[in-house]
């Protein structure tokens, strides 16, 4: 057995030694810990401890045993414990067997071995285990050679991976976030499995499935994990609206391009520029309202008119039918969306008051948005490619001009509600809204200054265009 004394330099791991020994119980850290180590993957958050007799008595003990004595979290249901250790969440479990039922991914647990407790993990990557015992301290436990699938970038189940993902089905979606986070490979016998079970994933909660999909958007390229979904039959049952844009169909010579891939293309572009989690979900759903909205017309071909509209709109059923959450974020998504093809359209013809509309519409996001329009560009044509950044690059320029000579992003028509109605000798009424829309488009058009005089007066010959006498 080789030893890995290395890997455990954090004084935590002579101190849960310690309390091991004083409870005459075994101990091993195990899983992503251990696995991250060999892959030579940096910062540790967390670490998972195995104890060969109670969890939650060692997390205890720990806790006596360090100065600051550790709130320890207990949770009696699963039999495990959590402390945290300066910046680490360290947690505790008891050694057990697992058995469970068709309706639910949560087991029948009970005590066991070292042996039964690697049986019981997911992938064989996952199942490595280094000794916290005095005798054979950083000794690797490796029975499933996880090492070799470490080294060979393999993604495999212990045990028969039929059994493994009908058990639990949300290690499909592990397997698929593992292989794209890691760029591993899924074993064919146990990505077959995964097509198999598909259809097993519907007892698992949308929670827990939009966790994992949250991990795939944030890899550094996601479309693997998004065509590792299709391909077993996951992403139908999980988003639909993106399934439904695969495929060409061709009218009379006529074809659209297949806008499943494009989209994929898209994220991954925008994956090499943001780290922000709803750009890149606004990526992955910019398009979904082209297949509600696709038609063929014999004289101009395939039209996808007003998706973007359409799309904003299925962004909220999406959102609530997985749970996901219904604010800010989702707004975000949705505006993100609905403006993704205002700047390809002012690309061609960039005029200050389109410019002007777009800051206004896009606010503090009009960066965010230009990011996504940028990474929209798919073109394989060198000439087109090139030609279309440099538009993009025209229309930062004209944003950056008109914001700072217009400061027109989320701003007020700069006569308020109380001044038109003092003016006119007006109560609250339609005609005060009327007004300020049209003070508001004046200055958007260019007709005006975004300044207080001009606006006022053009406030007052609006006013009598409407047929009100001043006060």
């Amino acid at each position: 057995m080789q030893n890995h004394q290395e890997a455990l330099t954090n004084p935590i791991f002579k101190v849960i030694s310690k309390a091991a020994k004083l409870l005459a119980i075994d101990s091993y850290v195990i899983g992503g810990f251990v696995r991250d180590f060999f892959l030579k993957r940096g910062t540790v958050k967390d670490i998972d401890v195995v104890a060969v007799g109670s969890g939650i008595e060692l997390a205890l003990k720990v806790s006596e045993l360090l100065p600051n004595k550790p709130k320890v979290q207990v949770f009696k249901t699963y039999g495990t414990a959590m402390l945290r250790y300066k910046d680490i969440e360290i947690e505790f479990v008891g050694a057990r067997k697992e058995s469970y039922s068709e309706e639910s991914r949560n087991p029948e647990v009970t005590s066991g071995t070292l042996q039964d407790d690697q049986n019981r993990r997911d992938f064989t990557i996952n199942a490595l285990a280094l000794s916290l015992n005095e005798a054979n301290f950083g000794e690797l436990l490796d029975p499933f050679n996880g090492i070799k699938d470490l080294d060979h970038k393999i993604i495999k189940t212990p045990l028969d991976p039929d059994i493994t993902y009908s058990d639990d089905p949300l290690r499909m979606m592990r397997a698929i976030r593992f292989a794209t986070q890691l760029n591993f490979t899924i074993e064919e016998t146990s990505l077959s499995a995964i097509a198999k079970n598909s259809s097993r994933l519907k007892i698992i909660t949308r929670e827990r499935i939009v966790d994992e999909l949250n991990k795939i958007i944030a890899a550094t390229k996601p479309s693997v994990g998004f065509l590792l979904l299709e391909e077993t039959y996951l992403l139908k049952q999980i988003l639909p609206e993106l399934t439904a844009l695969k495929g060409v169909e061709e009218i009379e010579g006529q074809k659209h391009k297949d806008n499943f891939y494009h989209t994929l293309e898209v994220v991954d572009n925008i994956a090499e520029n943001t780290q922000n989690l709803w750009l890149r979900w606004a990526a992955l759903l910019h398009d979904i309202g082209k297949a509600p909205t696709k038609k063929f017309h014999k004289k101009i071909g395939w039209t996808f008119h007003a998706h973007e509209f359409v799309g904003s709109k299925m962004v909220f059923t999406l959102f609530k039918r997985l749970k996901m959450p219904l604010n800010n974020k989702m707004k975000f998504v949705q505006k993100m969306v609905l403006l993704s093809s205002r700047p390809i359209v002012l690309a061609s013809e960039v005029t200050d008051a389109a410019i002007r509309r777009l800051v206004f519409d896009a606010g503090d996001d009009i960066n965010e948005l230009m990011t996504l329009c940028e990474a929209d560009i798919t073109t394989k044509n060198p000439k087109k490619f090139k030609r279309y950044h440099k538009n993009f690059e025209l229309v930062r320029k004209k944003i950056k001009e008109v914001e700072e000579r217009d400061r027109v992003r989320n701003f007020q028509p700069p006569v308020t509600g109380e001044e038109i109605m003092k003016a006119f000798n007006l109560k609250p009424c339609r005609e005060i809204g009327q007004i300020k829309e049209a003070i508001k488009n004046a200055i958007l058009d260019g007709k005006i200054p975004n300044e207080h005089e001009a606006s006022y007066n053009f406030m007052l010959k609006k006013g009598q265009e409407l047929g009100l006498a001043l006060a």
